[in-house]
């Protein structure tokens, strides 16, 4: 299936790991000219040599911390200049800490806010112009299973991530006479270094191993185990295409089944 792809801009938020990285592999192989940020210029070479050695196709890395204003400016900045335009945003950041609410002061709330709401309205801001220029965009925010289901322990993940959600839903309707379609995608339990992360702490908590925990998680899920990066990217991508002409306002799950509720 052609969709539709080929020479689309596209820029993948915080993409030298996992999620983000499976995203950025995920367009370039259809033919997108990806974009792709992190922190670290370390891990941004390197994981834009790996796309490129692998899909032989064109990645562009801009070093860029997506808690800052003036970084994420620059990012869209950098990639209109290299590019022309952008056709494709997609909005992820990594979690903030988990937790139960006693644990956390406000510095902690504000910083989880910036983190996970700021940076997806900030990124948008910035990438809107151009979409409604060419009247044509794609924003897919990556949020998490914890919007439908929440998870005791990531109180702050479910508590900020719900207002991307409404953010995104308003957009849809706002953007839509522009051709602009707005998703969000809700990864479940998916062998990231975050997922790593949540299951080696819940491994310290209760003195299990990290295989325990992980034979724990998988048990909770229909398809019997956690996903994999590339199986959340491959709806992103589908998002991102022509093919999802029809499709704003979603919020999506891929957490092989692990969400309980009907809607």
């Amino acid at each position: 299936m052609d969709l539709g792809l080929k020479g689309k801009v596209a820029i993948v938020a915080a993409s030298s790991k996992g999620l983000g990285k499976a995203c950025a592999f995920g367009l370039a192989r259809e033919g997108a000219r990806v974009v792709i940020c992190a922190r670290n210029e370390s891990d941004l070479q390197k994981a834009r040599d790996e796309i490129e050695n692998n899909i032989n196709g064109e990645v562009f890395a801009v070093r860029a911390d997506v808690t800052k204003s003036e970084d994420i400016k620059n990012l869209v900045k950098a990639t209109v200049e290299k590019f022309g335009t952008v056709h494709i945003l997609v909005t992820n950041a990594g979690g903030p800490p988990s937790g139960y609410f006693e644990n956390f002061s406000d510095d902690d709330w504000l910083n989880a806010f910036n983190l996970n709401f700021m940076s997806a309205v900030r990124l948008i801001r910035e990438a809107l112009p151009y979409m409604k220029t060419q009247r044509w965009g794609r924003i897919i925010n990556i949020t998490s299973v914890t919007v439908r289901q929440p998870i005791d322990t990531l109180i702050l993940s479910n508590s900020i991530r719900m207002s991307v959600v409404g953010l995104a839903k308003t957009l849809a309707l706002q953007l839509a006479k522009y051709n602009i379609l707005v998703n969000n995608v809700a990864p479940g339990y998916t062998l990231t270094d975050r997922v790593k992360y949540v299951i080696d702490q819940r491994a310290r908590e209760t003195g299990k191993t990290f295989d325990e925990i992980k034979s724990e998680l998988a048990k909770d899920i229909p398809l019997g185990r956690l996903a994999e990066p590339e199986e959340l990217a491959n709806l992103v991508v589908f998002l991102a295409s022509e093919k999802a002409s029809y499709i704003t306002g979603a919020t999506i799950p891929v957490d092989g089944g692990w969400i309980k509720g009907v809607f």
